[in-house]
């Protein structure tokens, strides 16, 4: 009997889905499905049937987030391999394990066959299938962060299509758009969600990392920012306008520094612009982050003084 395994495998950030060809198909689905399942597509441009299956096991695939990946292969271009796994008649679609064909099936096949073929090589591979949106979502936070927004989107996607309530997908998701210089998509997904999450950490994080997104597009050089604070350092707007060019800069820590420093000299200024940036800075960084924690601290002391 096969036992599940609670830490299965998932797909690795990268392609989710392919297209592979001689030269690459050792590397695209031997080695890769040493570490997750991979699921082979045979198709030709001229088959009917293949046009009908390819989009609902790309959806599937999708779907199951990151627990397996879909490699497709043309069999006009790529006939050496068709010979090789004595692909006869498309489509034709193999599972592959640890560098073997587990399992296949030939033809289109409705949407529960196939969901049904990929739940089989996933349990194949000691994971668990069905009701794994928290899975999901962690491997969709994982490619995120190593750059694969495309694929990222793509579950965030397929999680909101399963829980609609989801507001961690509706986040990640315009996460994803900002990632790609998309701000007036990452907005557009933001409003599309329920009203009821629009309080939700994660929404307001979404909502302010594109707040600082839009800033970003209209900050100036930080070398001549610093050069005219440093001429006058009580020029708050000019430090204002460092601190936005800091965080357009990727230095979220001076930039909190600066805006601190501004609080510090004049809290008012600018109906208390300083302030309300921090906060904005503080809700686009993770709550543990050092330099919320640190910079929240500072914040509270200046306030209580």
């Amino acid at each position: 009997m096969l036992e599940l395994n609670p830490t299965a495998p998932s797909a690795p950030a990268g392609d989710l889905i392919k297209d592979s060809s001689e030269a690459t198909f050792m590397a695209d689905v031997v080695e890769a499905s040493q570490s997750v399942p991979v699921i082979v597509d045979f198709w030709a441009p001229w088959c009917g049937p293949c046009r009908q299956l390819t989009p609902a096991i790309e959806a599937a695939v999708t779907a199951a987030g990151g627990a397996v990946k879909l490699v497709k292969v043309n069999v006009d271009e790529n006939q050496a391999i068709a010979q090789q796994l004595r692909v006869q008649s498309l489509p034709t679609v193999y599972a592959f394990w640890q560098g073997q064909p587990i399992d296949a099936f030939q033809g289109a096949l409705p949407a529960s066959e196939i969901k049904a073929f990929i739940d089989k090589a996933i349990v194949a591979s000691g994971g668990e299938v069905g009701g794994g949106l928290s899975e999901a979502l962690e491997t969709a936070e994982n490619m995120l962060e190593e750059g694969a927004a495309a694929d990222a989107a793509s579950i965030f996607a397929a999680v909101l299509g399963e829980d609609p309530q989801s507001a961690a997908a509706y986040g990640g998701l315009a996460r994803t758009h900002l990632a790609l210089d998309q701000i007036d998509e990452a907005a557009q997904v933001l409003l599309t969600a329920p009203a009821a999450l629009s309080s939700a950490p994660e929404i307001e994080a979404a909502r302010a990392q594109i707040e600082l997104a839009r800033q970003a597009a209209d900050a100036g050089p930080v070398d001549e920012l610093r050069a005219g604070l440093d001429a006058d350092p009580d020029d708050l707007k000019a430090r204002f306008d460092l601190a936005q060019a800091l965080y357009a800069a990727g230095d979220a820590e001076e930039a909190v520094t600066q805006l601190l420093e501004s609080f510090r000299r004049d809290r008012e200024w600018n109906e208390g612009a300083a302030k309300a940036q921090l906060f904005t800075i503080f809700e686009a960084l993770k709550a543990n982050d050092p330099i919320v924690l640190n910079g929240r601290r500072k914040l509270s002391s200046m306030i209580f003084a």
